[in-house]
């Protein structure tokens, strides 16, 4: 009886640039705030481009998370995001008038309570407004990629009129809160004190939803339709009511991030969402469809970019954002980190 070959398993080599690639996306924010800080050469500047872009990122996040799920969840080509997004400004913003006595007192507490009174207030709204939006106008058109871009832009022009009859055709010039008026000093550098606190509400929409989405079991049913949306449902989940309430829960952060947008931007007017629209598909397909961590690291990476691009080459901004997408997919055609293949 012949003796057993020896068996010496060797590992196989890994090159340092194997095990980075997975990481890439990620470490393209530290790299292009260190790029950003060489070419501005002034710490100042820089920490508060720096902070500003990461509001900006947040901001864009908030509005551009629901539509990545939708996205890659339903297959739904939404143009019509952006009147959640308008509507959900105008619904805080009206709140906050109405809660003027708060937003004029000198108390932080009171000007947060008003503000979180405002959010709840526009998610509540756009939140209903996405169930009728998504049973009236998206419905008849699953499946119909060219009959859901038509029918939802012309949802996005109706909304935008009914916001122009509801409340007017004009600009609407809003003040913060008066404790976050002004900016706080660190290092030398003068910092908004409102975009800190769109940073903080920017990370915790992100850290809530990837703990929904990893962790519960409604976020497991939601994965495993981005998936496979045929076997969730012969395992007896009713896939059409995820559905619903993702579309529902899309279309509520897109209104909380109308909102923070405009604060941010101190004026709303009704094509305030379609305007913002460009940013929001270029964060979305640069993130990679249904990914809710690359449209973080997209929205990341759009807003850092802008800003360092507008101080350093004010007329370059224009293009900064499309030149990043057009890098992007030519490294990655899937995006950062696609979750479903492209249907």
């Amino acid at each position: 009886m012949s003796a057993a070959p020896e068996h010496a398993p060797k590992m196989a080599d890994v090159s340092l640039r194997d095990r980075i690639a997975p990481h890439m996306p990620v470490l393209l924010v530290p790299l292009i705030a260190i790029a950003g800080f060489l070419a501005i050469q002034n710490p100042s500047s820089w920490l508060t481009l720096t902070v500003s872009g990461l509001a900006m990122g947040m901001m864009i996040f908030i509005m551009a998370s629901g539509l990545t799920l939708v996205f890659g969840l339903m297959d739904v080509i939404n143009f019509g995001h952006g009147a959640f997004v308008s509507v959900g400004a105008f619904v805080g913003i009206s709140v906050l008038l109405l809660l003027g006595h708060m937003t004029e007192a000198p108390s932080l507490l009171l000007n947060l309570a008003a503000l979180l009174v405002a959010v709840l207030g526009a998610m509540i709204a756009t939140g209903i407004m996405g169930w009728a939006f998504e049973k009236v106008i998206v419905e008849p058109v699953y499946g119909h990629h060219l009959k859901q871009i038509l029918v939802t832009m012309g949802g996005l022009i109706v909304v935008e009129q009914l916001i122009v009859v509801l409340w007017s055709p004009e600009e609407i010039y809003i003040l913060r809160p008066e404790a976050l008026k002004g900016a706080i000093t660190f290092a030398g550098a003068a910092i908004e004190k409102y975009r800190l606190v769109a940073v903080g509400v920017g990370l915790a929409v992100f850290l809530a939803m990837r703990w929904v989405l990893r962790r519960t079991k409604i976020g497991l049913i939601v994965r495993a339709g981005v998936e496979n949306g045929e076997m969730v449902q012969a395992l007896g989940y009713r896939l059409r009511l995820v559905f619903v309430g993702v579309f529902i829960a899309g279309s509520a952060l897109a209104g909380l991030g109308g909102v923070m947008w405009g604060l941010y931007q101190e004026v709303v007017t009704a094509h305030m969402g379609n305007q913002a629209m460009i940013l929001i598909f270029i964060v979305v397909i640069i993130g990679g469809l249904g990914s809710v961590e690359g449209c973080f690291i997209g929205a990341l990476l759009v807003g850092l970019l802008q800003n360092y691009i507008a101080f350093i080459e004010p007329k370059a901004a224009l293009i900064s954002n499309i030149a990043l997408m057009v890098t992007i997919l030519m490294w990655r055609p899937m995006g950062m980190i696609p979750v479903v293949k492209a249907k």
